[in-house]
């Protein structure tokens, strides 16, 4: 029997109200089929307010207490609208003795002034535990066959806190003997896993997308659908594009792409699990549940009307130049480069070097260009005393834009339209990357240029597009 797993994100568990009408989804989709798994993320927000009351204990700033008091009372007002008098007596305990939990580890963490990422991670982990013991115990008033799921039993990881690696086999294994033991249907703590010293870690923001896939990829299900405050990936940000509008079909690279470039609807490592087995993904809106939203698989659609998936940014970023003439025909240097800022843990976004070899240039966060800066002016220290590398040259206020789409790789002239529309703009192109496979054009361009530039790309290959296509037929 094909069965789906269920993904709520924090906005769509962020009142009583969105919570009810989460519930109301579940009852609907249970009437489609079985459902194996529900994973819950934090109530909105929540997140977030844990990892500032977590800074401020260490701090030693008393006003942590103020906020610790309202994310409590948040979570107790919720029991008492969702939950009937005669369940809430039980339910409410249950919620306090976590908050004491939570306030003991926070005082803990005043008294000392130190917060580390593991007991960072820990603290974090009570918005997920909450959210889902508390929805659990609402469903459960009316649908008996169910069962709360602490995922940092089954998810075990390494000990990198803050982002934790998963120990795939393990995990896989520890899923199976439990489900082939717990046959009810499992309502689920995203975003939370755990070491093998049963120490609690977390995935990563957005990391209970990756819990789901996780779940979907170990238990086969036929599909696993995600529901958040969007219908679905979207052509752009419609944030800064107007004339966005949401995406029905794409491939699971496709939604890679987008989403390692800035199309927050979905947690980027959630794809790779998925499209290993093979089950595709759903993109629903909660508050629009008749919308089909997008649908991710494996299918390349071959008779679409447009050329391109998406267009998706990144803003804040700094480009990077090593350069010299001594560098030509030099071995090692590439990978002098990059050993260099992996050593140091800064992540390159994007790469291009000219045939020369002449010149490299990386694209960082903004939060990343000075110390990349200093750890390659340090590695390569005694070329530039030599001259035979230039000074490293670091350009801040810039932009990524990425162009999407599988078709791009059959249809000749895309990167031709696109510099069009952006010269027609007066938008000067810093640096170039493409793949071979021809699924992303990657462009760097000025910062305060980022809106206008996904403007005129979108207008050159949507809505031109649609018009066209429409005088044809």
């Amino acid at each position: 029997m094909k069965l789906k797993i269920l993904k709520f994100g924090g906005t769509a568990v962020g009142s009583p109200e969105r919570i009810q009408q989460v519930i109301r989804i579940i009852e609907n989709a249970l009437l489609d089929g079985p459902i194996r798994v529900v994973v819950f993320s934090a109530m909105s927000g929540v997140t977030n307010q844990l990892i500032q009351i977590s800074q401020q204990a260490s701090q030693n700033d008393e006003s942590y207490l103020t906020t610790f008091m309202k994310i409590e009372q948040k979570h107790l007002d919720t029991v008492k609208t969702l939950l009937e008098i005669k369940n809430q007596s039980s339910v409410l305990a249950n919620v306090k003795l976590l908050f004491n939990e939570l306030e003991d580890i926070l005082h803990g963490v005043f008294l000392i002034r130190e917060l580390t990422s593991k007991t960072l991670d820990l603290i974090m982990s009570f918005g997920e535990r909450l959210s889902t013991y508390i929805i659990y115990e609402c469903m459960h008033q009316k649908f008996k066959d169910i069962e709360y799921l602490d995922l940092r039993k089954l998810i075990k990881t390494d000990a990198n806190f803050g982002a934790a690696q998963v120990n795939f086999k393990l995990t896989e294994q520890n899923i199976k003997i439990y489900f082939n033991d717990h046959p009810a249907l499992q309502f689920a703590t995203g975003f939370i896993s755990s070491t093998l010293k049963d120490e609690t870690t977390t995935l990563g923001r957005g990391g209970s997308d990756f819990t789901a896939a996780i779940l979907g990829a170990a238990l086969k299900v036929e599909a696993v659908d995600i529901w958040t405050d969007v219908s679905g990936m979207m052509t752009a940000d419609p944030n800064k594009v107007p004339t966005a509008f949401p995406i029905s079909q794409m491939t699971y690279e496709e939604a890679m792409e987008m989403s390692y470039f800035g199309a927050k609807v979905i947690y980027p490592p959630t794809i790779q699990p998925l499209l290993e087995k093979n089950i595709p993904i759903r993109i629903l809106n909660v508050f629009k549940a008749e919308f089909a939203g997008t649908y991710i698989s494996n299918q390349i659609m071959n008779n679409q009307k447009y050329l391109i998936r998406g267009i998706s940014s990144i803003p804040e970023i700094s480009l990077l130049r090593v350069q010299g003439s001594g560098m030509i025909g030099v071995v090692g240097i590439a990978g002098r480069l990059f050993t260099a800022l992996a050593r140091e843990k800064i992540n390159v976004i994007l790469i291009t070097q000219a045939s020369s070899e002449h010149s490299i240039c990386v694209a960082v966060t903004r939060a990343d260009a000075d110390r990349a800066r200093a750890v390659l002016e340090n590695e390569f220290v005694l070329e530039i005393q030599a001259h035979h590398i230039d000074a490293i040259v670091i350009e801040k206020a810039l932009a990524i834009i990425a162009v999407v789409g599988a078709n791009m790789r059959r249809t000749p002239g895309i990167a031709g339209k696109i510099f069009q529309a952006l010269g027609n703009a007066q938008i000067n192109v810093v640096a170039i990357a493409q793949g071979s496979s021809e699924l992303n054009i990657s462009l760097v361009i000025d910062e305060a240029m980022e809106k206008k530039a996904l403007n005129v790309i979108h207008t050159m290959f949507f809505e031109d597009q649609l018009i066209k296509s429409q005088e044809k037929s």
